[in-house]
């Protein structure tokens, strides 16, 4: 009797970002050589008014919150084929679930052989090596957690000397 081995599975956290683009490129070269799939991952969240009682104002809330949905679903797409284009050549699944990045990417993790992010989103201050969700992921994730740096970082190289320093 033989047994089943499953492909190992690789979760990336995207929100669009290139540090993200290049966390997807870096998961699916990955994949590759471990013959895996990766899950790219995308949060988004919507804050209801807490206030908006009546039944107008729930419904336009909820379409609210599908269209947030929606174009967290297009971004999620659109940032996955610029990184990899249309055929990766490993499975990539998509992935958005409501919720804070962080904690979609930590909940992630628990399934996943391997979880990248970059190193910082769109938040944040520019100067920071790491961002926040960064920080998270690694900090609370259930197993192994791949830090990944933009392609070149161009703007941390302000001389062009590539090592990453001003004049």
């Amino acid at each position: 009797m033989s047994e089943r081995t499953i492909e190992p599975l690789i979760v990336v956290g995207v929100d669009g970002s290139r540090h993200s683009r290049a966390a997807v490129r870096w998961a699916v070269e990955q994949a590759r050589l471990v013959g895996g799939r990766v899950h790219a991952v995308m949060a988004w969240e919507w804050n209801r008014n807490p206030f908006a009682i009546g039944m107008a104002e729930a419904q336009f809330a909820e379409q609210e919150a599908v269209t947030a949905e929606e174009a967290a679903r297009r971004k999620l797409a659109d940032t996955v084929t610029a990184a990899v284009g249309a055929s990766p050549g490993v499975p990539v699944f998509r992935r958005v679930e409501q919720g804070s990045p962080a904690q979609v990417l930590v909940d992630a993790s628990q399934e996943a052989d391997l979880t990248v992010v970059g190193t910082r989103g769109y938040g944040g201050f520019k100067g920071a090596l790491l961002g926040s969700v960064s920080q998270q992921v690694v900090q609370y994730s259930a197993g192994t957690v791949v830090i990944v740096r933009e392609d070149g970082d161009k703007d941390e190289d302000k001389d062009g000397d590539g090592d990453g320093g001003g004049a």
